[in-house]
């Protein structure tokens, strides 16, 4: 019985770590597109986390996944490795970061319905109703802000958080019988033929060209957007629940703004701090309800 209350809880501490690794994705993506073109940084970043996931797979003598695992590998890897970094970045050469993380808003919620229909979850009508809200309250707040709007860019994070939101839920399905840190490595190592040539063939023609903050903004999202945040995400989303755990992504655009405040002086407003604060009781309300 303990064991029971136990693993939900472990569940939503690896996805809260997760989470605030991701946060900082948006952000240094940002400073990197202002250097780098976005397509080698795809590549790029991809390419990296491929070579340090041969690493570990090495090291701790992982097994194969099994044939069958192979369709959903595919699918986390073109959600997460190359459909999310691609139409994010391609999105932040027309948008702000903090204008950006808003449609992560939507994230929890393509993660649910994804749950649902990949993952076989069935939350509650409680848990929709404050999931739905959470989404609103992020999105109402993005519409507020009529100066910014890119429609092109606003499109590209439409379409990164419907393929993000299924490379999740995929992914921690698969997680239940691969292990969380083995799905995002396989994922990349399948990877990696294709980015690695592609980086090649998109590699900047002087690599002295960009700044150190272009070359630790793609540091960052390599080891830590790509590998690092993900076992510990799909370790979350596979212990406590896909649906539930997932919510906690509501939270990242107030850990985003914060960074992008810090890091790159870009503002927040009073309002901006309200709608977070709606949203932190929306992630609660959610988690009650999850199962």
């Amino acid at each position: 019985m303990h064991q029971h209350g136990h693993r939900p809880l472990s569940g939503w501490l690896n996805g809260l770590l997760g989470v605030l690794i991701f946060s900082g994705s948006l952000p240094a993506t940002r400073v990197a597109v202002l250097e780098l073109d976005p397509f080698f940084l795809t590549f790029a970043r991809a390419s990296v986390a491929g070579a340090a996931a041969l690493l570990l797979i090495a090291v701790f003598r992982a097994p194969r996944p099994a044939r069958s695992q192979l369709f959903s590998l595919g699918v986390v890897a073109s959600g997460v490795v190359i459909g999310f970094p691609l139409l994010t970045a391609l999105a932040l050469q027309r948008v702000t970061s903090a204008h950006s993380i808003v449609f992560l808003g939507l994230l929890p919620l393509a993660t649910a319905v994804f749950g649902v229909i990949r993952g076989g979850e069935r939350p509650r009508a409680a848990f929709w109703l404050f999931s739905v809200t959470g989404s609103l309250l992020v999105m109402g707040f993005a519409l507020s802000r009529p100066l910014a709007v890119s429609l092109a860019g606003d499109g590209l994070m439409l379409a990164a958080v419907a393929v993000c939101g299924l490379g999740y839920a995929e992914g921690a399905r698969l997680a239940r019988t691969l292990g969380g840190w083995q799905v995002i490595c396989w994922a990349l190592i399948i990877s990696l033929p294709f980015m690695a040539v592609a980086a090649f063939i998109t590699l900047p023609p002087a690599l002295s060209a960009p700044s150190p903050a272009a070359w630790a903004a793609l540091g960052y999202v390599s080891l830590f957007s790509m590998l690092i945040g993900f076992i510990f995400w799909y370790k979350g989303l596979a212990t406590g629940g896909i649906a539930a755990v997932g919510q906690l992504q509501l939270l990242q655009p107030f850990f985003g703004l914060a960074l992008a405040a810090t890091l790159l002086h870009e503002t927040i407003d009073p309002m901006m701090l309200a709608v977070t604060l709606g949203v932190i009781l929306c992630v609660a309300g959610s988690r009650r309800f999850a199962g």
